[in-house]
């Protein structure tokens, strides 16, 4: 994929207004899965830069940043995700997107793609093991020979994380 740090999801074109049951997802990767946020709720991706770490965090949440005078914490999915910690590098992006009034950002290993699916293409998330945590996953897409995993933000993170990142912001 072309350099992401200037991608800007209004630069797309959107599905025509008859065409409703169409969804757009910005898809990424976190090691050596690839998981999918809707594309309406991503206001911009970047390249990774330092955060500044405040205390008594989570350990997902990595800090915050000043995106044009916007202090935004970012998120680790990976550790998120039980994952171990991100050794950030230049390498890795942020999305930026906006979760239950709240602007955040999003530490993934890269970003992949932009898919454009009809509903019916997503399939629900198969029942698992109950003691895996897996409310926040909202469906999946096959895509070629893989699956991309949709996640819901509003339940990985919820209103209590949010609003304390924000808070401590």
């Amino acid at each position: 994929m072309a350099d992401s740090s200037n991608f800007q999801p209004d630069d797309k074109p959107k599905p025509s207004a008859g065409s409703s049951t169409i969804q757009q997802f910005i898809s990424f990767r976190v090691g050596e899965e690839d998981y999918a946020i809707d594309i309406m709720i991503v206001r911009e991706i970047k390249g990774w830069t330092d955060a500044t770490v405040l205390p008594n965090q989570p350990e997902f949440v990595l800090g915050v940043l000043n995106l044009r005078g916007t202090i935004v914490p970012v998120f680790d999915l990976r550790c998120r995700f039980g994952l171990g910690l991100t050794k950030a590098t230049k390498s890795h992006v942020v999305i930026i997107v906006s979760v239950l009034d709240r602007i955040l950002g999003l530490l993934v290993d890269a970003v992949s793609d932009i898919l454009t699916v009809d509903r019916d293409q997503i399939r629900a998330v198969p029942e698992m093991d109950r003691s895996i945590s897996s409310e926040f996953l909202s469906g999946i897409i096959a895509v070629n020979d893989g699956m991309v995993v949709l996640l819901s933000l509003e339940k990985l993170f919820g209103r209590e994380t949010l609003t304390a990142a924000s808070a401590a912001a």
